[in-house]
């Protein structure tokens, strides 16, 4: 279980407060990325207006945006399409599949969901009911309602420093996926032959990588995009293939997040990828589509091959 849920870090998903220019002034450790970053024309004359590179990327680095969007979809309502394809080895054919539009209604500090429609096909469903693809039981356990929750809140702050004595280690496994998917490069700890990978913005791992800052407009919105890709040779040596996050230039909030990670051991090997857009709805920032393609094998599990889709109406 703990490598399937590293394993589908694919699905994501939630939390963290919209960056603001009190958390861009403070709070920085810009020493520790050294890393040259390739810039356009309109980063260097944004530089000659006071803005700083070093504490950027510090900002990108703590940010948790995302992980507050994702905890902020339990206190509102909204409609869902979700399609989930399952596909055969080859990855050619499809095996299984379910396709749905789902209803979350949020009233007096509670969510509960309706199933508006749903079609699957193949062996989506055991025959208890249960889902039968790991990726499918995790992508209802992050999108899906069952019965009445309350209580729930959409704090994140501290989210990284909470003790992990005591926790089971599904809960564990959990707390690596954030890391890995809400806190990009952070070591992830517990987590074999991979922690130390990730960390694309110390060092010794950021000297494989090359950057690069330049305003590109996303979705309709000025933003600031930040890439970090590979150097040719270092191809073969690290988990993270692609990472870019587009940040609006109005107050360096994120919208939107692209990820390539792969990774092969004899105990396991995934090749995910995965892209999310964030709208603003009222004073929040929340999910508005995501897709995810994953290929992932654990030692003695059979391979799933999956991709999905979900949109968001609020």
């Amino acid at each position: 279980m703990k490598y399937k849920l590293l394993l589908f870090t694919g699905v994501f998903l939630l939390a963290g407060w919209s960056v603001n220019r009190r958390l861009y002034a403070q709070d920085t450790d810009t020493a520790a990325f050294t890393a040259p970053v390739t810039i356009d024309e309109v980063v260097i004359r944004a530089q000659q207006n006071g803005f700083d590179i070093r504490s950027f990327i510090d900002l990108i680095r703590r940010d948790t945006t995302f992980y507050k969007a994702f905890r902020s979809m339990h206190l509102v309502s909204f409609n869902a399409e979700n399609d989930i394809r399952v596909f055969d080895r080859n990855n050619k054919k499809i095996k299984a599949s379910l396709s749905s539009e789902t209803k979350q209604v949020y009233r007096n500090g509670c969510r509960t969901m309706n199933v508006l429609e749903e079609k699957t096909t193949g062996d989506f469903y055991k025959q208890n009911g249960d889902y039968r693809y790991y990726t499918a039981a995790l992508y209802a356990q992050l999108f899906f309602t069952k019965g009445r929750v309350c209580g729930e809140d959409n704090i994140v702050q501290g989210w990284l420093d909470k003790t992990e004595k005591g926790k089971s280690r599904i809960e564990k496994s959990k707390t690596q996926l954030k890391y890995l998917m809400f806190n990009p490069g952070r070591p992830v700890p517990g987590v074999p032959f991979v922690s130390n990978k990730v960390a694309i913005f110390e060092p010794d791992i950021a000297e494989m990588y090359d950057f690069r800052l330049v305003a590109q407009e996303k979705n309709g919105v000025a933003c600031y995009l930040f890439e970090a890709r590979p150097k040719p040779e270092y191809k073969n040596d690290v988990v993270i293939n692609v990472f870019r996050t587009w940040l609006r230039q109005s107050d360096y909030a994120i919208i939107a997040r692209d990820y390539a990670l792969s990774y092969k051991t004899m105990l396991y090997d995934f090749d995910v990828y995965m892209h999310v857009d964030l709208q603003k709805h009222g004073n929040q920032l929340l999910p508005a589509f995501i897709s995810y393609s994953g290929n992932w094998h654990v030692l003695t599990k059979d391979r799933e091959i999956v991709r999905f889709t979900a949109r968001f109406d609020y």
